[in-house]
């Protein structure tokens, strides 16, 4: 298909009004490039597409509802005014039509990331201008890597052809299995070839902040949940005589994963798209984590729907244990728990149902006893966890964020170069296991927020749960911890992190503190480093087990005090949390000295507020917050949750929160440590 400015009668056969190429997704919806699609004004556009082979074609109005980056303001991450036709990648839009049609086909898209495509050609097609006529491209393409953004695979380079104007938006396509992989994205200018973007960059499309009871809340799940049964619908539909990609599929004789037939798995894929989608990201990756079988890496971007957790599936399993990592892959997704039930839950699940049990047949007996009782049992305890639900989300563990995965961003400063540091985006597991999505060294620490929202984006995919936002931990050099990440906005007129979620602050140097740390005692009378641990670990544990007490170490009803000594700090009892009220005036230390003394005196827990030279400000009311404030949750795994409430608080221009303005925690399990010293982001 084509896509076109919005105009009138015969202007859509001019190539003046021709803005590129796209392809139908899903009943209405379309795929193409975003500097394609908006290049017509307004985010409105006409698409015109071939009907049933003879009848020529037909035009119907559209929106761009969706854009990758998010930029329909034609901006670039600093603000600036993008050149005309260029996008940053990914490079994508979904445009919904306007007035609906049901005479067009839909391209079968891959359930696999395009990673998984090596070597080999690849097939294009899309529209382009000869001899001032529009007409139809098509042709053969090599492979020839990969170029890396934030992820090793946001595009493809691509070869050994020309790719004229106008085919930019079309797809590319696999033709050993028959499904589209990529998107056109742009034509080398120095050689023949170009680039694409990888369909499975649409996971990174915005997840819906809350849990809300529909489908169409998140366009990702409605789109491909729309793709899939329409083609296990356009597959059986009985008086229809043409062919369907599953035909062409099956001659091809590429079975994913070496298991499914294209039939069996376009009924596995339609049955699955008539459920409600996965609670989250991070339940979807519990689930894959779950299954014995499955020893591939986490692809990236991570799966967020059925249908990419079944593509995860297809390079792991030897091929005696494909089909029952298939089957137990599917029992796992009729049974896990929704975000929300319709009418319709029911008969999908016992759809779902039906095909495993069919499908199961050319297995032993053992085996289809064993699924039938674990149908009955997982069932069964769903039913238990929704019984349970009020207990868990207002109770105790609807706050803590302890126990939950978490996003961890580490920052090295590159010691001859102050204003620049080096960088990693990982997912922290609460048993200590860290796995890195993406790093990067030099960058500037002005420009770092601007860096960060494709990387920390992918991190908050995989741990974030419906209504609770996962936990950000920020290792920082002790020098740095004073550093404003809970301000940073990720994209322009996104809100400060510290909003949308809890943000805390770890020090990444703790055996690399100056010895000023230690004030007037020195270093000669303390224990050594095993002893001073072995503390750290008891305080942690203690006010994980009891209510806190503040103890605001730095004024005295307004008065500036010097910060205690290493020494005097372990003599305070385990139950303490440090806060410090003049973090930013004049005192008697230094900010960086103050924190210093604070973590080698043993405290994983502290809290302080930035006062922006306020040398006057009236602090009482901070003291009282501080107080209460952390006195109240029964013990510190609340106080991430509690900081974060706060911070909302404050965003909504509540009076009784303005004490907290600035405030920042540091958040330190000493039961998980950072990555060891020898990692890449060690500065030399």
């Amino acid at each position: 298909m084509r896509i076109h400015r919005p105009v009138v009668g015969y202007a859509l056969e001019e190539p003046d009004t021709f803005l590129g190429s796209g392809f139908f997704v899903a009943p209405n919806w379309v795929l193409t490039c975003a500097h394609v699609a908006c290049g017509g004004e307004g985010g409105e556009v006409v698409v015109v597409y071939g009907t049933t082979p003879g009848r020529g074609t037909s035009t119907a109005p559209g929106r761009v509802v969706a854009t990758l980056p998010d930029r329909t303001d034609r901006t670039d991450r600093t603000g600036q005014a993008l050149p005309a036709g260029n996008w940053p990648a990914p490079d994508l839009a979904l445009v919904q039509l306007t007035e609906p049609v049901d005479d067009h086909e839909c391209v079968y898209v891959s359930e696999r990331p395009a990673a998984y495509y090596g070597e080999g050609r690849v097939l294009y097609a899309g529209w382009t201008e000869n001899e001032g006529r529009l007409q139809v491209l098509d042709g053969t393409l090599t492979v020839q890597g990969t170029i890396g953004g934030w992820s090793s695979d946001v595009q493809m380079r691509l070869g050994d052809n020309d790719l004229p104007y106008g085919v930019s938006g079309g797809p590319v396509i696999d033709p050993e299995r028959g499904e589209v992989i990529g998107v056109l994205k742009a034509r080398s200018d120095h050689r023949p070839g170009g680039t694409s973007t990888g369909i499975e960059q649409l996971r990174t499309l915005r997840v819906p902040a809350e849990a809300v009871p529909a489908e169409h809340s998140d366009l990702y799940q409605a789109v491909f949940h729309a793709h899939d049964r329409y083609h296990r619908d356009r597959q059986r539909h009985p008086a229809s005589r043409r062919q369907t990609w599953t035909d062409v599929q099956g001659r091809l004789g590429a079975r994913p994963g070496r298991t499914l037939s294209p039939d069996e798995r376009i009924q596995l894929l339609g049955r699955l798209a008539e459920l409600p989608p996965p609670q989250s990201t991070r339940g979807l990756l519990d689930i894959l984590d779950s299954l014995p079988e499955l020893q591939a890496p986490t692809p990236l971007p991570a799966p967020r729907g059925w249908r990419d957790g079944l593509g995860a599936l297809y390079e792991s399993a030897s091929d005696d244990g494909a089909l029952e990592l298939v089957l137990d892959y599917a029992m796992r997704a009729m049974s896990a728990p929704r975000p929300f039930v319709v009418p319709s839950t029911p008969d999908a699940e016992k759809a779902l149902w039906v095909w495993v049990w069919q499908t199961a047949q050319r297995l032993s007996a053992r085996y289809r006893s064993g699924l039938a009782e674990q149908r009955f049992e997982r069932l069964r305890r769903r039913e238990e966890a929704e019984r349970d639900v009020p207990a868990t989300v207002f109770g105790a563990h609807r706050v803590g964020s302890a126990a939950r995965p978490s996003a961890l961003l580490e920052l090295v400063r590159r010691g001859w170069e102050p204003d620049r540091c080096d960088w990693s985006v990982s997912t922290a597991a609460p048993g200590g296991e860290v796995v890195r999505l993406h790093e990067a060294e030099r960058t500037l620490l002005a420009d770092l927020p601007a860096h960060l929202a494709g990387p920390l984006g992918e991190a908050f995919r995989h741990c974030d749960e419906p209504g609770r936002p996962a936990l950000l931990q920020v290792a920082l050099p002790h020098a740095l911890l004073g550093l404003e990440v809970d301000t940073w906005q990720l994209t322009p007129g996104q809100e400060p992190l510290g909003t949308l979620r809890p943000v805390v602050v770890r020090c990444a140097d703790r055996d690399l503190l100056p010895d000023e740390a230690f004030g007037a005692y020195g270093t000669d009378d303390l224990d050594g480093p095993d002893d001073l641990d072995a503390e750290r670990r008891a305080r942690w544990r203690w006010l994980h087990g009891h209510r806190a007490r503040a103890e605001v170490l730095d004024c005295d009803e307004g008065l500036r005090k010097p910060v205690p000594t290493v020494e005097q700090l372990r003599a305070l009892s385990h139950g303490t949390v440090p806060v410090l009220c003049r973090y930013g005036d004049l005192r008697y230390e230094d900010d960086a000295e103050a924190l210093a003394r604070i973590v080698l005196g043993g405290y994983g827990v502290a809290l302080w507020r930035r006062r922006h030279g306020r040398a006057d400000a009236v602090c009482g009311e901070f003291h009282r917050g501080t107080i209460d404030g952390i006195a109240e949750p029964p013990s510190a795994q609340h106080l991430p949750e509690a900081v974060h409430d706060l911070r909302m608080r404050l965003r909504a221009g509540r009076t009784e929160s303005f004490w907290a303005d600035g405030v920042a925690l540091l958040y330190d399990d000493p039961h998980q440590p950072l990555p060891g010293a020898g990692d890449l982001l060690e500065a030399p």
